[in-house]
């Protein structure tokens, strides 16, 4: 059972997320995501998505140690498909827009120019199937990411365009 001072602490680090979380830019963008998939089907662009790429990346990052700040992996993880509804009202690839409308969100949250260009990298990169083996935020986002969807559970999986290789049609971990 941790201490006061521990949960307080663990709250301390985990401050900029969750001022991402009630910034009134992030809970629009969020809200057109979820607006412009109503209808979907398919796998959505939502917060549960955006939390389990980030506790995937997480879990990743500890097992593999690849050095990244839980802030900064939960920071990302938030906003790497943020711009998803652009693409549906102007087919701009969605890491391209998202890329775009972070640097905002990130820099009103407190998040340093260093952090936010890392951040914003990694949410361009994130569709990038040649990172996937970097022991960077990019990589790490990447594979969370597709690790993400559970394509074996899913009714939709023989209706989805992604190709077979694509899909998780196993519990991986």
């Amino acid at each position: 059972m941790e201490s006061g001072l521990e949960n307080r602490a663990g709250q301390q680090l985990m401050n900029r997320v969750n001022i991402i979380l009630t910034n009134s830019l992030y809970q629009e963008y969020l809200e057109k995501n979820n607006n412009a998939e109503a209808e979907r089907q398919f796998c959505r662009h939502n917060m549960e998505h955006f939390l389990a790429v980030a506790r995937i990346a997480e879990i990743l990052n500890i097992q593999e140690n690849y050095g990244q700040e839980q802030e900064i992996i939960y920071a990302a993880a938030l906003l790497h498909d943020i711009g998803r509804w652009v693409q549906y009202e102007d087919g701009t690839p969605h890491e391209k827009a998202g890329s775009r409308l972070a640097p905002e969100i990130l820099k009103s949250c407190g998040f340093t120019k260093a952090e936010s260009d890392g951040i914003i990298k990694a949410i361009e990169d994130h569709r990038r199937e040649e990172i996937k083996g970097e022991k960077s935020l990019s990589g790490l986002l990447y594979r969370a990411d597709k690790l993400s969807r559970a394509c074996f559970a899913c009714k939709m999986e023989k209706e989805c365009d992604w190709k077979n290789k694509k899909k998780n049609l196993k519990l991986l971990v």
